[in-house]
């Protein structure tokens, strides 16, 4: 049996992220799992499932799709390794709403200050 190398570890931020996930369909559920898996196992994550959010200190959101709907999770990385997952949305238009990325950078800001 051969163990796995993982790239990195996702960690789940508070509440913030099972909140979002229990409201969501089994098979939405799923797609987020598998995606969440692979952003630990692979090296390169095309943009496809994990990108940087422009203009923002070092925000990037998750990308899942299931069928027609969209969803999103912010996220960020702690030194390097660590992916801290935090709140999440359906996504309903082109751009990512302003509101949604506020509240991720004050979470993000809770999570740095909680560390010191």
């Amino acid at each position: 049996m051969t163990v796995k190398q993982k790239y990195r570890s996702v960690i789940l931020y508070k509440d913030y992220f099972q909140d979002f996930f229990e409201k969501q369909r089994n098979k939405v559920k799923d797609k987020i799992i598998w995606t969440l898996e692979l952003i630990e196992d692979i090296q390169k994550i095309p943009d496809t499932y994990l990108k940087y959010i422009e203009n923002t200190d070092g925000l990037y959101e998750i990308r899942v799709q299931q069928g027609n709907d969209i969803f999103r999770i912010f996220c960020f990385f702690d030194q390097g390794r660590l992916l801290i997952v935090m709140n999440g949305f359906q996504k309903k238009s082109q751009k990512t709403p302003k509101k949604e990325i506020s509240k991720a950078l004050k979470i993000k800001v809770q999570y740095e200050n909680g560390k010191q």
